[in-house]
């Protein structure tokens, strides 16, 4: 039977339910508002279900079956064998614990919960269609309404993801058997996450990045070290080329890959990779190989994942008929509230703009709901952290020394190298530091960047320094579990202030 369209209203409509968007329903909920969340996927979003849970957990297994093979200097001496389709079946099972969780959670807190694909009609009503022969669809009105949407890959000219050897990352991290070989196509966080998995797996990977080095956006003593590593592990890198078409040979393919020399700036936001703007040549990585100054250059391969970046899912919203407006790249402009040009419409998460994390988008969801529910609330970044999940880890905080200068600081920095951790050298991984970067003068800490082992739980406590304005001296004054690495951050707080123990002093 065809269900006819049907009419119900909300406080708050949510229209995604990812990090984002369940957040600020769940949030909303506990407010004393009434809440509909939308999704038309699957609860938990790209994150939960094809992004950050799944590949940490093929990041943590593939790690432990390397170090495992590769512990001959601790004497152990094994082979491990991995089992993809039990690898998958058990982060499978992750990945449905949490979403299941997801469900519970906004059930618990009043929330309802409607599957289908929101469209705004006016700036209070939005039409939801549900999937299916016969489902129909159904006008929601609202007093208010939450954007979070997300985003998708960025498909690149000529590799589209419906081809079978062209994966976008959500299909390479459900493949049930290895690859022989891969083209990765993008050295950012995600091209590097991913080629690192495959790598582990005993995969020949070669990374095609279209600037002239690894993970764009961070400093190049952070990214070096994961570089080294990569290519430790055997993957092979060509900098300052795109690929551009690709063709079947025998049992794999072949990418054609080109300068770099022609290519135009994005249009879309990018995890690095050919759809970034082309970098100056001045610092042009040592490491590029000779042939890549001809202009073509084709590599064999059985896949290749293009991970060149993600661009905001706006334009199936109707975004207009509401009256709200996107800038070129189709981000949605919000305020230090989440709120859109239309005040009582807000936007959270990816399809807000950068960056890209999915604590931030939970962060934007909780601020939006208190901000409908009257609350104070605003949103402030300068205590956000980001990392990578490469190896050696990369976490980073709140001002780089170079940024707190253009800020108008007189920047102290202190820096603790992994080398001379007791705990990081009893794990067998010691590349890296840890640096903190603080006023100078009233010596308040700015920021932090840490590469290394756990830097992506070590730079919590930097986050909350920054947070809660605490000095160098505060961080030097607590005391740190000993062995643990989180003492490479006390040590460098004091290298800061001239008297760590354990390395020399600045």
């Amino acid at each position: 039977m065809v269900v006819g369209d049907i009419a119900t209203g909300t406080d708050v409509l949510v229209i995604g339910a990812g990090p984002a968007g369940y957040v600020a329903a769940i949030r909303a909920g506990q407010l004393d508002l009434d809440v509909t969340l939308v999704e038309r996927d699957a609860y938990g979003g790209t994150c939960l279900n094809h992004g950050c849970i799944p590949s940490k957990a093929l990041i943590t297994a593939t790690g432990l079956a390397y170090d495992a093979g590769h512990a001959e200097e601790m004497g152990i001496h094994a082979d491990p064998a991995v089992d993809m389709s039990q690898l998958m079946t058990w982060k499978d099972g992750v990945v449905d614990q949490l979403t299941s969780g997801v469900e519970k959670l906004c059930k618990a807190n009043g929330v309802s919960l409607m599957e289908g694909t929101a469209r705004f009609a006016d700036e209070h009503t939005a039409r939801i269609s549900h999937s299916g022969d016969g489902q129909g669809s159904e006008s929601v009105e609202f007093e208010h309404a939450i954007v979070a949407t997300g985003s998708s890959p960025i498909e690149i000219p000529n590799f589209s993801y419906g081809d079978e050897p062209v994966l976008d990352s959500r299909q390479a991290l459900s493949l049930e058997s290895v690859p022989d070989s891969l083209v990765v196509v993008g050295a950012g966080y995600i091209g590097m996450e991913l080629a690192g998995v495959f790598a582990k797996l005993g995969t020949d990977v070669t990374v095609v990045e279209m600037l002239d080095g690894i993970l764009p956006g961070y400093d190049d003593d952070l990214a070096r070290p994961v570089k080294k590593r990569a290519e430790e592990l055997g993957i092979e890198f060509h900098f300052g080329r795109t690929a551009t078409e690709w063709y079947e040979d025998g049992g794999g393919i072949r990418v054609e890959t080109e300068s770099a020399g022609r290519a135009v700036e994005a249009d879309a936001t990018t995890d690095g990779g050919q759809a970034e703007s082309e970098a100056e040549d001045e610092g042009k990585d040592e490491t590029t190989d000779a042939e890549d100054a001809d202009d073509a250059l084709e590599l064999a391969a059985e896949k290749v994942l293009v991970a060149v970046g993600r661009t905001p899912v706006s334009d199936t919203l109707n975004l207009e008929e509401a009256g709200v407006e996107t800038d070129e790249r189709g981000f949605v402009q919000t305020d230090d509230r989440a709120r859109t040009n239309v005040d009582h419409i807000f936007a959270v998460g990816d399809v807000a703009g950068e960056p890209m994390l999915a604590h931030k988008g939970s962060k934007e969801g909780q601020v939006a709901a208190e901000v409908i529910a009257g609350e104070p609330a605003a949103l402030d970044y300068q205590a956000m952290p980001a990392a990578v999940f490469t190896e050696p880890e990369i976490g980073t905080v709140g001002l780089t020394e170079s940024e707190a200068e253009q800020q108008g600081f007189e920047p102290s920095v202190g820096q603790f190298p992994f080398r001379a951790s007791g705990r990081a050298l009893t794990t067998g991984h010691t590349d890296g530091f840890v640096r903190i970067v603080a006023d100078g003068e009233a010596g308040f800490v700015l920021g932090a960047q840490i590469v290394g082992p756990d830097a992506s739980e070590l730079i919590a406590e930097l986050a909350l320094a920054i947070e809660i304005g605490a000095t160098l001296e505060d961080v030097a004054a607590t005391v740190h579990t000993h062995p643990t690495l989180s003492e490479s951050v006390m040590e460098a707080a004091e290298n800061a202030l001239g008297h760590a123990i354990h390395t020399l002093n600045r």
